[in-house]
């Protein structure tokens, strides 16, 4: 009655977060019986807890959202932010309701200012006076009534935020049907993603300023996150196909990069925007349709030969 042990280890990188994880591994037990035992659930278990224990903290995030509008004030974040602008204003001014939130401030206004929307709100969860905040709030836990606004948008939230599902079910409550959401991210499929992923490498820091160290969330995950929760994919745009280089004249002179991009690589732009529409499933009253019912019993015979009243009287 001989056994032997049999380990396999299988070795599974996590992208974008480019994080190496231990997936897979089994342990084969081979006897007469012919037990076999996975250990694959205890590994996972653990990598979850794992994952639990490295997520960014509460002011963590603050502190990384403090600096990503420190990036914003040099030259790239002012030429990103400046595109941004002028790929969110046709947009928002096609959007109608009744109320807009803006989740997350980037600098002290507000990217709103187009909407025609009337009652704009901007949520952040920094108390700074130079921001033009109207609600002081995290993202992941939106204090608006349900099924209350007409337009969200997440202007690079997700990628700096420990559960971004999470604030895309809170997008879902706040909105009525038929309302949109608008989210801009940063492409991992990019320069941008090189870059990021070059600096998670090779790097000086252990971790790198913001907005490298965030978690660039590609443009297929956001649409599986959003197919889940009922919404329509409306339109997808990505733009700024230059490399974040600082240098202002190397900028300059790339610029023909967003022509060429646009139209040969559309896919490869380091920011997208992303425009859904929540759908809500109505049910359609279907009238029933009525069927005599059957009788009980059945017709009753008719007489083979009719005769009028003057036959019988003769």
């Amino acid at each position: 009655m001989g056994f032997f042990h049999v380990v396999i280890v299988t070795i599974g990188v996590e992208f974008p977060s480019y994080r190496v994880v231990l997936c897979n591994v089994f342990l084969v037990m081979s006897t007469d019986a012919g037990i076999c035992i996975s250990r694959r659930v205890i590994l996972r278990f653990m990598s979850e807890k794992g994952r639990r224990k490295n997520a960014l903290k509460r002011a963590e995030i603050n502190e990384i959202r403090q600096r990503l509008r420190g990036w914003y004030t040099r030259h790239v974040g002012r030429s990103l932010l400046e595109i941004e602008r002028e790929q969110l204003d046709p947009v928002l001014n096609t959007l109608f309701g009744y109320h807009a939130i803006q989740v997350g401030c980037l600098l002290g206004d507000d990217l709103l200012a187009s909407s025609r929307i009337s009652h704009r709100v901007v949520m952040d969860p920094d108390k700074t006076e130079q921001l033009c905040t109207h609600v002081y709030a995290y993202p992941d836990a939106i204090p608006i009534m349900s099924d209350s606004a007409d337009v969200v948008v997440l202007p690079h939230t997700l990628e700096f935020e420990r559960a971004p599902h999470e604030i895309l079910r809170e997008v879902d409550r706040v909105l009525i049907p038929e309302a949109h959401v608008v989210i801009l991210g940063f492409n991992p499929w990019s320069l941008w993603g090189v870059s990021a992923l070059v600096l998670r490498l090779f790097g000086r820091k252990k971790k790198p300023s913001p907005p490298w160290c965030g978690r660039f969330l590609s443009l297929t995950r956001i649409k599986d996150w959003l197919a889940l929760l009922g919404f329509e994919v409306v339109l997808v745009k990505p733009f700024f196909f230059r490399p974040p280089i600082q240098h202002q004249g190397v900028m300059r002179r790339l610029k023909f990069l967003e022509s060429l991009g646009a139209r040969f690589w559309p896919r490869l732009g380091g920011v997208y925007m992303l425009v859904a529409r929540k759908r809500v499933a109505t049910l359609t009253p279907v009238k029933p349709r009525w069927r005599p019912r059957r009788s009980l019993v059945g017709k009753l015979v008719e007489p083979s030969v009719r005769c009028d009243n003057n036959e019988l009287n003769k």
